[in-house]
């Protein structure tokens, strides 16, 4: 039931001669959005059919499988590969929602942002076949001796040229917001806003940069207009103001997915339930 529908079901019920609404106050909605796994690092070591098998055991909604794992979904795969994947995840529980590659434009290169442009073209054909939404790419810093707007421009315009060519296959291009200086909120936001293109957002990655004054607020609103994904790591780190995230979450209405971005466990299905049990815990109101 929603919350509104919930909520006027009580009222009906007080109309109806109800002395409480005991139930209605203490029942928790469930948040908008849902949680997901990155296969690094905890899944690292598992084959499609294990990490489904484990994100169901374990409660979860989606994954974003990371290159260079075991479960091998590359873009080397042909047809008949690409079309198996789609199937396995479409009859599951588990929404195949995107790739983490680790492609990046900050190279002053020009040879080298298209290698890695091309790279990611294949990556977004690999994510057209297989289901997924959207496709995640990985700054990793300004390289030394280049002006930093130098740097901003570059990346910009490799990812308008990507942001175009996954607009034609429906695939949306996430920037982490990653790497040294990279990661500064202000410094994202000039990327995407040098990328210029709809189809080009945020990748939120839950880094220490992103407080201010102990708070993530400023840093979300500055960002909030493009984000769509969110990366999340270690809920029982106190440092980071969980709680206060997924208050900003639900009020944006975001309704994608949270991933959990965890270290290695050598009980991964159980460790995950616990996870999960503090996600919902941390998203009461």
């Amino acid at each position: 039931m929603q919350r509104r529908e919930f909520f006027v079901a009580a009222a009906v019920g007080l109309a109806a001669g109800g002395s409480s609404i005991e139930g209605a106050v203490t029942r928790t909605p469930a948040p908008p959005f849902h949680l997901g796994a990155v296969t690094y690092n905890t899944l690292k070591d598992f084959d499609v059919d294990g990490i489904i098998r484990i994100l169901q055991g374990a409660g979860f909604e989606g994954v974003e499988l990371r290159t260079t794992h075991k479960h091998g979904v590359e873009p080397s795969m042909g047809a008949a590969e690409r079309t198996q994947v789609r199937l396995k995840f479409e009859a599951s529980k588990i929404r195949l929602v995107s790739f983490g590659t680790t492609c990046r434009f900050q190279s002053p290169d020009p040879a080298e942002r298209n290698r890695q442009l091309e790279i990611a073209t294949s990556f977004v054909d690999l994510a057209h076949d297989t289901g997924a939404i959207g496709i995640k790419i990985q700054p990793m810093g300004f390289p030394e001796g280049v002006p930093i707007q130098t740097t901003i421009q570059n990346f910009g315009a490799s990812l308008h040229k990507l942001g175009e060519y996954g607009a034609a296959k429906d695939v949306e291009i996430w920037v982490e917001v990653h790497g040294r200086g990279t990661s500064d909120p202000h410094n994202a936001a000039a990327i995407i806003r040098a990328a210029d293109h709809k189809n080009v957002g945020v990748c939120w990655n839950s880094n220490d940069t992103d407080l201010v004054n102990g708070s993530v607020k400023p840093s979300f609103d500055l960002l909030q207009p493009w984000i769509r994904s969110v990366h999340i790591n270690e809920l029982a780190d106190e440092r980071y103001p969980w709680r206060e995230l997924f208050s900003l979450l639900r009020a944006a209405r975001y309704d994608r997915y949270t991933f959990a971005e965890v270290a290695e466990s050598k009980e991964p299905e159980r460790f995950l339930r616990w996870y999960r049990a503090l996600w919902t815990e941390l998203n009461r109101p």
